[in-house]
C-alpha cells in the first residue's frame, strides 16, 4: 500500500464536458482520496453545480474556468455536449476548449501546493504544454478501453489495411491474426478515409500529445483484456495503468423515496419477472424510423422492459403515439428523465441490457453482472460491441438489414435476438460468463487486487518522481 499523506500527494483532475467522460473522473477521484490525495478538480462555471453535488460529502476542491464565447452553432452558456442541440457541434465545442489554456495556467500557477501529476482527457492535449511548463507529469483519460485504443492505433498506422475493400469486407488486424475487422468499425480518421481535414488533425494532435505524455490512466482491469494491455504497453505506449472498473469506487445509491422505475422494478421482482433494460446512452442519436422498429421488436418479444428514451436534436422526445405505452403497460415502461444506470443494472430482476455499448455502459453491465445485446451507434462503440460479443463473449450482437455495423435495425430482427439474450441457450451462456468476469473485477479493485496494485505502484512512482525534481 502506498504511504502517503495529504502534503505529499496532490493531483489535479481535468475532465472534458459530458457525463460520460466527467463521471469517471469523480469515481477515480474517489480513489484518490483513499490513498490520502488531495485532489483538485477543474471544470467550467456551468458544470461545477454537478460536480460539486456529486462530490458534497468529500474534501476535492473545485475550480471553475470561464468557458469559451462566441463558438459557431453552440448557444450561448452551453458548456457540456450534453447540452448540445446537435452531436454535428462537437468539434467546433471540443476544439475550443484549447482557448482556456491561459485561464487554466493561471490557475495552476496560484495553487498553494505543487501537483504531483494531472489527469486530463484525452480531448485536452494542449494541457500537455501547460504540464510541462510547471513540471507536472500529466497522464491522459481516454475513457476506452486497451482493447479499443490498440486497435485504433494499430489499424491507423497502417494505411493501407482497408485499400480496394469494402465496408463488409474482414481484413486481419496487424498483430492480433484471430481479429478481422470491417471498416465501417472504425471512424473515418482511423480508416484511412480521413486524413486531412481539421478533425483529423486535431486527432493526430491529440494522439501526438498523449504519445508525449507520461502514461494512461485507463478504467479497465488487466485480468480483462491482458493481450491488449501488454501489446499497448510493450509496443505502443506510453504506459497504460489500468485501475478500474471505477464504478465500484462509490457503491452508494440514493436513498429516500424510491423513483417510479425503480417501485416498477421491484413489482417485476416479486412477479418474477426478468426485466430488459433499453438504453442508448446520453448523446447517441436515434431516427424515428429506428424508435418505431425498437417498438415493434420490443411489443413482439414479450419480454418486460425499461426503455430510457433521450431526447432528439430538436430537444423534443422521439414519437410513441400509436397507443404503444399502453398496448405494452403491463410488460414495459417508456422513461423520459435521467436515470441513475447504474443502480437499475444492480438490480436482481434485471438480466440483460440493450447497450451502445458506450465503455462506461459496458462496465457497469459488467460490474453488475449483466449481459449486453450489443447496439453500437458511433466512435469507438462498434469496437467495444466486438470486444464485447467476441473477445469476451459476455453478449450478442443485434441483426442489422444490410449487415453492415451501423446499418438499419428491424423489429423482427430485435425481437428475435432480445430473446435469444432474454431467453435462449446463447443468453445463459453469456450469462454466466458475464458473472465470473463481474467477480473478477470486484476483486480487482480491492485492497491486494490488481488495479489497487497499478494505482498504488503508479502513486508511488510519481511521488519519487516528484521529490528528485
Amino acid at each position: 500500500m502506498a504511504t502517503t499523506s495529504p502534503s505529499s500527494l496532490n493531483v489535479l483532475l481535468f475532465p472534458f464536458m459530458a457525463k460520460g467522460h466527467t463521471i469517471p473522473i469523480l469515481q477515480l477521484a474517489r480513489l484518490l482520496l483513499r490513498r490520502n490525495a488531495t485532489v483538485t478538480i477543474f471544470t467550467t462555471p456551468a458544470n461545477h453545480p454537478y460536480i460539486s453535488t456529486s462530490l458534497s460529502d468529500t474534501s476535492i476542491s473545485i475550480i471553475s474556468l470561464p468557458f469559451p464565447k462566441n463558438i459557431p452553432g453552440v448557444p450561448p452558456g452551453v458548456e457540456s455536449m450534453d447540452k448540445l442541440p446537435s452531436l454535428s457541434l462537437f468539434f467546433p465545442f471540443v476544439s475550443s476548449t484549447k482557448l482556456m489554456q491561459p485561464d487554466f495556467e493561471k490557475a495552476v500557477q496560484s495553487l498553494k501546493t505543487p501537483m504531483t501529476f494531472m489527469i486530463t482527457d484525452g480531448f485536452f492535449g494542449w494541457t500537455l504544454e501547460s504540464a510541462n511548463k510547471f513540471n507536472i507529469p500529466r497522464l491522459v483519460y481516454y475513457g476506452m478501453s486497451n482493447f479499443a485504443i490498440t486497435i485504433n492505433l494499430v489499424v491507423s498506422l497502417n494505411k493501407h489495411l482497408f485499400e480496394g475493400k469494402w465496408e463488409k469486407d474482414l481484413v486481419t488486424v496487424p498483430e492480433f491474426p484471430w481479429l478481422t475487422v470491417t471498416r465501417d468499425e472504425f471512424d473515418d480518421v482511423f480508416n484511412g478515409r480521413d486524413s486531412n481535414s481539421p478533425f483529423a488533425k486535431w486527432i493526430v494532435d491529440n494522439v501526438i500529445a498523449t504519445s508525449k505524455s507520461y502514461g494512461l490512466v485507463t478504467n479497465s482491469f488487466s485480468e480483462l483484456e491482458p493481450v491488449f494491455m501488454e501489446h499497448w504497453n510493450s509496443k505502443l505506449g506510453p504506459k497504460s495503468w489500468s485501475v478500474g472498473p471505477f464504478c465500484l469506487s462509490h457503491t452508494e445509491f440514493l436513498s429516500g423515496k424510491k423513483p417510479s422505475w425503480m417501485v416498477w422494478l421491484d413489482k417485476k421482482l416479486q412477479l418474477g419477472s426478468p426485466v430488459l433494460y433499453v438504453a442508448f446512452g446520453s448523446q447517441s442519436e436515434i431516427s424515428q424510423d429506428q424508435i418505431d422498429e425498437i417498438k415493434i421488436g420490443l411489443e413482439k418479444s414479450e419480454v418486460s422492459f425499461l426503455w430510457v428514451m433521450r431526447r432528439s436534436e430538436n430537444g423534443v422526445y422521439p414519437t410513441l403515439d400509436d397507443g404503444f405505452e399502453e398496448r405494452v403497460k403491463e410488460k414495459g415502461i417508456v422513461v423520459r428523465e435521467w436515470v441513475n444506470q447504474r443502480e437499475i443494472l444492480e438490480h436482481e430482476i434485471v438480466k440483460g441490457f440493450v447497450s451502445h455499448c458506450g465503455w462506461n455502459s459496458v462496465l457497469e453491465s459488467i460490474c453488475a453482472g449483466v449481459p449486453i445485446l450489443a447496439w453500437p451507434l458511433s466512435a469507438e462503440q462498434p469496437l467495444n460491441a466486438k470486444f464485447v460479443v467476441d473477445e469476451i463473449k459476455i453478449g450478442v450482437r443485434v441483426e442489422t438489414c444490410d449487415g453492415t455495423v451501423n446499418g438499419f435495425v428491424k423489429g423482427e430482427g430485435l425481437e428475435k435476438k432480445v430473446k435469444e439474450l432474454m431467453e435462449g441457450e446463447k443468453g445463459k451462456e453469456v450469462r454466466k460468463k458475464v458473472a465470473e468476469i463481474s467477480r473478477t473485477a470486484a476483486k480487482a479493485v480491492e485492497e491486494g487486487g490488481s488495479s489497487w496494485q497499478y494505482l498504488n505502484e503508479l502513486i508511488d512512482e510519481l511521488q519519487n518522481k516528484s521529490k528528485t525534481s
